[in-house]
C-alpha cells in the first residue's frame, strides 16, 4: 500500500528537483506550511505496476473480505476525528456543519457498498444448465456474472473533499467490485486527501489487502493525471469536474491503443420550469426556496439551479421582487479556491453583459474576508435565450438566470435548445402538469433525475438515485455516480461455458453457499445460507 509523492506511508521517489506546492487556505488567502510533491513519471509507472500486480490477487479475494476492508476504511476515517474536519474547513472554507454531513455521507456510501457485496446479487449471476440430448443440437452449460475490470483511476473533486474525493463515489464502488484504485488527489485539498488516504492504507493493512490495492499521487497540474489515464494498465476513469477537464480525459482515453471508459460527471445548469398556476399560488415561497438553493454552498454544486423558466403572468412581478430581496439579503460565502472565484466572476460578468440580459439583484460581499462569493440573479426573455447559446452554459457559483417566455410555445422552444442535464425540475400541481405532456416529455429526455416541486440541490444516496445524465452532463448517461448501481461502471460481464463446477467462481457454483439471487434457466431463485 503506497501513497506516492509524500513520505508519510510507503515510499517516495521524490528528489530535490521535484515540483512542489502548498495547501491554500481560501478564507485567509494564505498557505499552510506542509510541502506536497507532484509525482514524477517514474512514480506513476511504479504506481501502475503495483496496481496491476495487486489486481491479480485482489480480484480473487472473497466479497465478504472486501466488505471488511470497506468497513475498516469507515472506521479509520472516523478515528481521525475532528482533525479531518478542521483540515477540510481550512482547505475549502466550507462550514464545519456541512463537512460533518459530508463525512457521514461518505461513511454511508462505503457501508452501503459493503452491504451490497456481502449480499451478492449485484454480480447478476445467471445460470443456464446443459441439455446434452436437446435436438437438433445439444445445449452447453452457460453461466454469466459481472467481474472486475482492473485498476481504476480516480480524480478527486474540488467541491466535495470527502464524498467525491479520495474515499468517495468512485473509489468505494471500484474497490467493492474488486478493482485496485489509484487516486490523483485534488490540489485544492491535499491535506484532507493525505489524511483520508492514510486511513485507507491503514484499513488495507488491517484487513490483509495486497500491496498496491490503493495508491494516491499528487499534482497541481495536468501531467500526472494524463500519465495515469494513458498508462496501459489503467482500465477505467472516474472524474467529477468541468466539461473542459472531463472531455480532455475522455479524448486521452479514446486515443489509447486500448480505449477505456471515462465516467465523467461534468456539470449542469439544472433547469427549473415553473408553470403559471403554481407560480400564482406559491410565488413568494418559490422565490425563497430558489434563492436558498442557488446560494447553497456558495453555489458550488453540480446541481445548482442555473436556469429558471417562467411564462409571463400577473404573478411574475411578485415572484421577481421576492427573489431579488432574498438574494440581496443572503450573505457572502467563501469560495473553494481563488481560481474558482475568479472564474465565477468572469463567467457571470460575461453572461450579464450579453444582449438582452439584465442583472436583477446581487448580494453584498464581506470586505473583511477573502475569496467571497457574490450571489446574483439575472433575467432574459425567452426569445433572447433561444437566439444566444452563450447564455445557456453553466456559471459555477451562486448565480441563476431567470428566463421569461411570452407563452407556453416559446417555453417549449427554449427547452428544446437545452443540452443534457443532471437534473430538471417542474414546479406544478399534478393536474396542471398533466395539461402539458409535450413539456414533460421534453424535460424528461434531457435529464438524469426529473424532479417535481423540488430543487435539485441535495442528492440522496440510495439505489433509486441516478446522478448522471445525457451528454454533456456526463460522458455516459447509462450510469450513475451515486448509489449502489454506480458499481456497474467498474465491472464487465463474463460467460463461462462448460466449466467444471469446482473451477467456477463461487457465485456460479451449483452448491453456492452465498445468499444471492440467481437466474437459473430463466427462473429467479434465492439460495439460502
Amino acid at each position: 500500500m503506497s501513497i506516492l509523492g509524500k513520505n508519510f506511508i510507503g515510499y517516495s521517489l521524490s528528489s530535490q528537483n521535484q515540483h512542489t506546492f502548498r495547501s491554500y487556505v481560501p478564507a485567509e488567502n494564505t498557505e499552510l506550511p506542509e510541502t506536497f510533491h507532484a509525482a514524477t513519471q517514474e512514480e506513476v509507472a511504479k504506481t501502475m505496476e503495483l496496481a496491476q500486480k495487486a489486481f491479480d490477487t485482489y480480484a480473487l479475494i472473497p466479497a465478504t473480505k472486501r466488505a471488511d476492508f470497506l468497513i475498516a476504511i469507515t472506521e479509520e476515517i472516523l478515528a481521525i476525528g475532528d482533525a479531518l474536519l478542521e483540515r477540510a474547513h481550512l482547505e475549502t472554507g466550507l462550514p464545519l456543519a456541512r463537512l460533518q454531513g459530508e463525512r457521514a455521507r461518505t461513511i454511508n456510501q462505503l457501508t452501503q457498498f459493503a452491504e451490497l457485496i456481502r449480499e451478492g446479487s449485484w454480480v447478476e449471476a445467471s445460470i443456464d444448465t446443459a441439455i446434452p440430448d436437446r435436438a437438433p443440437l445439444p445445449k452447453s452449460d452457460l453461466r454469466k456474472m459481472l467481474v472486475p475490470i482492473g485498476p481504476v483511476i480516480v480524480f478527486g473533486s474540488s467541491n466535495f473533499p470527502f464524498a467525491y474525493s479520495v474515499a468517495g463515489v468512485d473509489t468505494g464502488p471500484a474497490l467493492a467490485a474488486g478493482n485496485p484504485v489509484v487516486v490523483k488527489a485534488h490540489a485544492a485539498h491535499p491535506g484532507v486527501s493525505d489524511l483520508t488516504a492514510q486511513a485507507i492504507v491503514k484499513a488495507a493493512l488491517r484487513t490483509g489487502m495486497p500491496d498496491g490495492v490503493f495508491s494516491m499521487l499528487y499534482d497541481d497540474g495536468y501531467e500526472v493525471g494524463a500519465a495515469l489515464v494513458k498508462h496501459p494498465a489503467s482500465k477505467a476513469v472516474g472524474f467529477t469536474g468541468s466539461i473542459k477537464g472531463g472531455m480532455a480525459l475522455y479524448k486521452m482515453a479514446q486515443e489509447r491503443e486500448e480505449p477505456i471508459s471515462v465516467f465523467a460527471e461534468m456539470g449542469s445548469v439544472n433547469p427549473i420550469v415553473i408553470l403559471p398556476e403554481y407560480l400564482e399560488k406559491k410565488s413568494q415561497q418559490l422565490a425563497k426556496t430558489l434563492a436558498g438553493s442557488v446560494t447553497l454552498g456558495a453555489g458550488q454544486f453540480c446541481t445548482n439551479p442555473g436556469l429558471v423558466f417562467v411564462t409571463e403572468s400577473e404573478s411574475l412581478g411578485l415572484f421577481e421582487e421576492t427573489y431579488k430581496n432574498e438574494i440581496i439579503h443572503i450573505g457572502s460565502a467563501t469560495m473553494l479556491t481563488a481560481g474558482i472565484r475568479k472564474n465565477f466572476y468572469k463567467l457571470r460578468d460575461e453572461l450579464v453583459a450579453e444582449p438582452g440580459v439584465t442583472e436583477l439583484a446581487f448580494s453584498p460581499v464581506s470586505a473583511d474576508l477573502e475569496n467571497q462569493s457574490q450571489a446574483s440573479v439575472a433575467k432574459v426573455s425567452g426569445k433572447d435565450f433561444i437566439d444566444n447559446p452563450k447564455i445557456h452554459e453553466e456559471v459555477f457559483g451562486p448565480f441563476s438566470l431567470l428566463v421569461v417566455c411570452k407563452d407556453h410555445n416559446e417555453l417549449l422552444a427554449a427547452i428544446s435548445h437545452l443540452k443534457g442535464q443532471l437534473t430538471a425540475s417542474l414546479m406544478a400541481e399534478p393536474a396542471e402538469a398533466a395539461k402539458y405532456p409535450s413539456l414533460l416529455q421534453s424535460l424528461s429526455r434531457i435529464c438524469g433525475r426529473f424532479i417535481m416541486n423540488g430543487v435539485p440541490t441535495g442528492v440522496e444516496v440510495c439505489p433509486s438515485m441516478h446522478h448522471g445524465g445525457p451528454f454533456p452532463s456526463a460522458t455516459d448517461a447509462r450510469f450513475t455516480s451515486v448509489g449502489r448501481h454506480s458499481i456497474l461502471r467498474f465491472v464487465r460481464p463474463q460467460s463461462f461455458q462448460d466449466w467444471d463446477d469446482s473451477l467456477l467462481p463461487d457465485e456460479l457454483k451449483n452448491a453456492n453457499p452465498l445468499e444471492i439471487f440467481r437466474l437459473v434457466n430463466n427462473e429467479t431463485t434465492k439460495r439460502e445460507i
